[in-house]
């Protein structure tokens, strides 16, 4: 794969048309790493509709690529888009089945062309292997309900939060989650924390954005997930127990986690002239 300027080559009436092609329709897609649940399915019709309803925008166009069942998108397509998003998935992101480390070459290739990445779980993970960090299993085992993190104190500038008409001190998310960031890639900044992982939030630049947590979660979804992973021995019913008694107690930070991430995928990170001279072959 080479990435080759086309200043000097193309002619001027195509750079202007990719030119105006950059400020058309936005346009995004979701790498799904999970298969729908039948609850999903029924309640919100797909885990597609769950990602649009949270990040999504009026006029946007999205696209949907299984990448668990190996659907990626062209390679040679990638400029075309203003960001991806990564679904979390039941699998480990340290793993190397096919697919997962299809998924890896790609988002280094996304990272080096400077389009927007959000990973969220185990795209957060998946995103941190693929550029150079570690992941792997939780010392202090699962995190499962809604759980405070602490937003970093003296951030560096990063538009996505800048945006914001005040950086919350912490923000309420929904978890779900075993394994865990480990160390971040070189050049990362870690965002936010929590008393029981050590990167809930972390970003590179303005095009790499990974989250732990679950902000296109709603209650009801979380609700399912824990009958299910209770109905396949994943956790003991005490502990599923205490967590939905938790549930009731707290409420997530939806709409200031959404708009941080519309923020992101929606923000400029100068990189119109990169998507205008840049090719891959």
């Amino acid at each position: 794969m080479k990435i080759l300027p086309l200043l000097a080559s193309t002619p001027h009436s195509t750079l202007i048309y990719n030119i105006m092609k950059a400020t058309a329709q936005k346009r995004y897609a979701l790498l799904q790493a999970a298969r729908d649940s039948d609850y999903v399915k029924k309640v919100h019709g797909s885990y597609f509709n769950v990602f649009f309803a949270a990040f999504g925008e009026e006029g946007e166009k999205w696209d949907l690529f299984m990448v668990l069942d190996g659907e990626f998108p062209d390679m040679n397509d990638l400029h075309k888009y203003d960001g991806f998003v990564i679904s979390g998935s039941p699998c480990d992101a340290y793993g190397n089945d096919l697919w997962i480390l299809k998924l890896c070459f790609l988002l280094q290739t996304l990272d080096a062309m400077e389009i927007k990445v959000l990973g969220i779980c185990f795209g957060h993970q998946v995103l941190c292997r693929a550029l150079g960090g570690k992941v792997g299993r939780s010392c202090t085992g699962w995190d499962i309900g809604i759980r405070k993190i602490r937003i970093v104190k003296d951030l560096p500038p990063c538009s996505f939060l800048s945006n914001l008409s005040e950086i919350p001190a912490s923000l309420s998310i929904i978890e779900c989650h075993q394994d865990e960031v480990l160390e971040v890639p070189l050049g990362a900044e870690v965002i936010a924390f929590s008393d029981k992982t050590g990167v809930e939030m972390f970003n590179i630049g303005d095009h790499i954005l990974g989250i732990q947590g679950h902000p296109e979660y709603t209650r009801d979804i979380l609700y399912n997930l824990i009958d299910r992973l209770l109905n396949n021995n994943s956790i003991e019913v005490g502990f599923a127990e205490i967590v939905k008694f938790g549930l009731e107690k707290a409420e997530p930070d939806r709409k200031c986690l959404e708009r941080i991430c519309r923020n992101f995928l929606s923000g400029d990170t100068g990189r119109i002239e990169n998507r205008c001279n840049l090719v891959v072959t």
